[in-house]
Formats: structure tokens, sequence, C-alpha cells
């Protein structure tokens, strides 16, 4: 090989590592962001957006704006899929789900509704994590303060584990 050659295949080779090496560390914080949300033992969000859909007759619209909401998660197990939801009315049975990026919790209550609350592995800020938060719901009358309409809320979660200090 000439000494010419041998510097573009030098080149070549450190220009997709320099090319490669910021991928590379995306993919080690996902990886280590997705075992985070796979040994969650508790989730504590607060969400600071929302929107709020209806249907004026048959067309359907949204409403959206600032929000004070929080929600949080105790005995938090993704390989048995359970855990326990904390709320002013008590606590719920939760179904959980950890797949790749995303730790999904599903509330169905008995009266029909179903909330669900799912925790991304991308940071937001200082260890949190960003969450959206749904509430499918529905009643003829709406009552300001009580979920009414179907509700979508994001902001962001920390995550605790049992190996966490």
């Amino acid at each position: 090989m000439t000494a010419r050659r041998c510097a573009r295949v030098v080149w070549f080779c450190s220009a997709t590592l320099v090319g490669l090496w910021p991928w590379a560390t995306v993919e080690a914080q996902t990886g280590t962001l997705q075992q985070r949300l796979a040994a969650a033992t508790t989730v504590s969000c607060s969400f600071t957006a929302m929107a709020t859909a209806t249907w004026e007759g048959v067309v359907p619209g949204t409403t959206g704006g600032p929000a004070t909401l929080e929600v949080s998660f105790t005995n938090v197990n993704a390989d048995e899929g359970s855990a326990e939801a904390a709320s002013g009315l008590g606590r719920s049975p939760v179904v959980v789900r950890a797949s790749n990026d995303y730790l999904h919790l599903m509330q169905l209550y008995s009266a029909g509704p179903l909330y669900t609350t799912t925790v991304l592995a991308k940071e937001s800020k200082a260890g949190r994590l960003m969450a959206v938060h749904t509430r499918h719901e529905y009643t003829l009358v709406s009552m300001p303060g009580f979920t009414s309409r179907p509700e979508m809320y994001v902001g962001d979660c920390t995550i605790g584990s049992a190996g966490a200090k």
C-alpha cells in the first residue's frame, strides 16, 4: 500500500470514528436511561402543560394551556407488570410495561376511565425524564376541577429504584 493510500485509509477511519462518537455517546446514555426505567420502583411526575379535547356537536376540537398536576406511583415492578398509584382518592392498581425507551403505567378504573403515564428515556433537566400523562374520560356534564373530557399533560418525572441512594 502506498503512503498516500495509507493516509487516505487513516483519514477515512478517523473521520468515521469522529462521526460515530456522538451517536455512541447518545446510545450509551439512552441505554443507561432504559435501565433506570426498567429498574424503577417509584415514579413521581409533575406536569405543567395540558390540552383538553371536546366535541362541539360532532366536530372535535382542543384547547390548551398551563397545568399543575402531580402523579406518583409506588411499588413499581416492571418485571411483574404492576404498581400502585397514589392519589387523594386512595391507591389504585396499575399495569406497568417497560419497553425500550418507554415506561408505561396504565390505570383502568372500574367506572370506565383509562389513565396512562408514559415516562421517556429522555432527560428533561437535572436527572428528570420527559413524560406524558393522558386521561381518557368523557362525561355529559363538565365540572371545573374534574376530568370530564379527554386530557393530555406533558412534563417530567423522577425515577427511584431500590439500588438508588
